[in-house]
């Protein structure tokens, strides 16, 4: 059986369609994030305690932010947390775990005595651990991107490490805006999914890069060739580029809907990176290449 064979797909023609495209989402993901004043971090990041409430009936959101503004505690954020019968509640507040749980507990009590719960989950994280956990975040994906740049141009050459760096950079920037635009929190996980897209997108695109550089051995290095060979290459590897990412995106896909509310975040995360990550192999990361060969080109 065989899948997307004998393509013939001008994706180095088409590039600036895909430019175009890039550059609506980029555009728009900047912009939420200027909006939102940065990503919405969760507890993870910005420290605090977070409470996890199952009620017995589905319970109205209005209520129980009504409920505990009514005693004092207003600046609390209050959510469902996957279906109608649970509840989570983060406080900021400077307050032990079992100090902090107890008054909630008390209040909900009082206000729906009805309609029992149970406490799922209680965390707390400092301030000082949220900020050091945002800093080590930021050196993790630093240090991944120089670490990348350098084995690309080792293995290639400096116009394939560019181009895989800029895809890269691509990748995470719609990811993370994507999070910014829908208001979902950013947590520790979902920082791990972005490091696993890195890996994920950049292997996808060292495989287009093996291609091109085999097929360039049997072809003339001039600019009309090097773009014939691109396309070719591309579409030589989008079969085995297409079946990775569909049958990682069908466990992924899994794992959002069936892999409970704490792995949501991630398994999303990781659900926008594979579609962004397959689309900027064929249309950011080879097409770059192209662009910076034809430059070269032309100053020859």
């Amino acid at each position: 059986m065989q899948f997307l064979s004998n393509t013939n797909i001008k994706f180095v023609e088409n590039r600036k369609a895909g430019y175009i495209l890039s550059g609506i989402i980029i555009l728009a993901s900047i912009v939420s994030l200027i909006l939102h004043n940065g990503p919405k971090y969760n507890i993870d990041f910005t420290g605090g305690t977070l409470v996890h409430l199952k009620f017995e009936k589905p319970v109205e959101i209005e209520s129980v932010r009504s409920a505990i503004s009514s005693k004092g505690y207003g600046d609390s954020e209050i959510k469902h947390f996957g279906s109608n019968n649970d509840i989570s509640i983060r406080s900021g507040l400077e307050r032990s775990v079992g100090e902090l749980s107890t008054t909630f507990e008390k209040i909900i009590e009082d206000a729906f005595p009805d309609n029992p719960f149970v406490v799922q989950r209680v965390e707390k994280v400092g301030p000082k651990i949220g900020k050091e956990l945002v800093v080590d975040t930021l050196l993790a994906i630093f240090w991944a991107m120089i670490l990348i740049l350098i084995y690309v141009m080792w293995r290639f050459e400096f116009k394939f490490a560019l181009g895989a760096i800029l895809a890269l950079l691509h990748d995470i920037l719609i990811t993370i805006g994507i999070f910014s635009i829908f208001e979902i929190e950013i947590s520790s996980t979902t920082i791990a999914a972005v490091l696993t897209i890195v890996g994920y997108s950049l292997n996808d695109s060292i495989v287009v890069f093996d291609r091109i550089r085999e097929n360039l051995k049997v072809k003339q290095k001039n600019a009309e060739a090097f773009v014939e060979t691109v396309d070719r290459s591309l579409n030589e590897t989008i079969s085995r580029t297409v079946i990775t990412s569909l049958t990682t995106l069908f466990v992924v896909t899994v794992l959002f809907f069936f892999g409970g509310e704490v792995l949501r975040s991630f398994a999303l995360a990781l659900i926008i990176g594979i579609i962004v990550g397959t689309y900027s192999s064929l249309f950011i990361a080879s097409p770059t290449v192209v662009e910076l060969q034809l430059r070269k080109s032309v100053t020859k």
